[in-house]
């Protein structure tokens, strides 16, 4: 960033507002905090039935805070749409709004870098940086996230759950979709494409996250709700010019359904084809391994994993086809 635009961003920071959403974050919910004190004067937390401190740590540290409704269920979307609407009543000339996930150390530098390219990118309604994992050595399932993380920069189709927003932008579509248990961030970056936005992703440093991901089961679960999230975006807009995740639901039925089907009834008939639908998902691993880096031993974990996700990933889209048919809510997919 040039240094003299990056310092006239400063008197800027005033129209600003933050909102930070979280449950059962712990320490994890003291770093998000400590790392935006005395950087913006307007945060806002919004806690989602957590039963540790954290609403009291939040109040402790200066925050104002909202309690979501009990009787109501629990999204991300909704917390962050409540979140925004309280962060308005407190000042209503708020022109940007950095959403933070309260498992989420912000980089010192993020807020003045974001604030910056918003101010001199009229076109861009929403920002976000690198986000990495904080431990990502600590176990395979950190790394995972880790590498997803690390997307391609300049102008994107969506941001995720960390990103700085222009408010005017935000309220022409309404914001978030209350309803959407996951995916609430692309579905959002597809109707603000749709009203003529950009989305832009940067280079820059935005934030440290910690999946805290120790067990099997806790991968399989967030990855049960990347396939529902999909499933929930493509009813929504995979059919309409957008195609929004249809390709990755195809792909998801392809692999974690039709191929396995294929290899159940060869093995009524005892053909040799089996085999070869075996071997269909050594080759698809090899050429997604191929295809990140063939000499890096990461590479092949990452693929393989990409692999055997969209089992848990179909489990997913079979859950939010019954909800559909079933005319019933589904209920926040949590991993820890």
């Amino acid at each position: 960033m040039d240094e003299n635009r990056s310092l006239n961003s400063n008197k800027y920071l005033e129209s600003l507002g933050i909102v930070v959403i979280g449950r059962n974050e712990g320490e994890r919910l003291q770093r998000c905090l400590d790392s935006l004190q005395g950087k913006v004067e307007k945060i806002v937390y919004v806690d989602s039935g957590s039963t540790d401190d954290s609403l009291l740590l939040a109040k402790r540290m200066g925050v104002t805070t909202v309690a979501l409704d009990l009787s109501i269920p629990f999204t991300a979307a909704r917390a962050r749409n409540i979140g925004f609407k309280h962060l308005l009543s407190l000042d209503a000339n708020i022109q940007y709004v950095q959403f933070v996930d309260g498992d989420c150390e912000v980089i010192a530098t993020w807020l003045n870098n974001a604030l910056d390219f918003l101010i001199h990118h009229s076109d861009c309604a929403v920002v976000c940086g690198r986000r990495r994992e904080r431990f990502p050595q600590k176990t395979i399932y950190n790394q995972l996230c880790d590498w997803e993380w690390d997307g391609p920069t300049g102008i994107v189709k969506a941001c995720g759950g960390d990103a700085m927003m222009r408010v005017d932008a935000l309220l022409a579509v309404t914001g978030y979709r209350d309803g959407l248990i996951a995916g609430e961030e692309p579905e959002l970056c597809v109707r603000l494409r749709g009203a003529g936005w950009q989305i832009w992703r940067l280079s820059e440093e935005m934030t440290l996250h910690d999946a805290a991901m120790f067990k099997f089961s806790q991968w399989w679960k967030r990855s049960i709700r990347g396939g529902y999230a999909f499933a929930a975006g493509c009813y929504l807009h995979g059919f309409t010019q957008e195609r929004h995740s249809l390709l990755e639901s195809s792909r998801i039925w392809l692999w974690g359904g039709v191929i396995p089907i294929v290899i159940l009834s060869g093995s009524v008939l005892v053909s040799p084809w089996v085999l070869l639908a075996f071997g269909v998902y050594l080759l698809q691993i090899l050429r997604l391994a191929l295809r990140f880096s063939p000499t890096n031993s990461d590479a092949w974990l990452y693929a393989f994993f990409m692999v055997i996700c969209k089992f848990p990933e179909l489990v997913g889209q079979v859950k939010f086809i019954i909800s559909q048919l079933k005319g019933t809510k589904e209920i926040l997919i949590e991993y820890k």
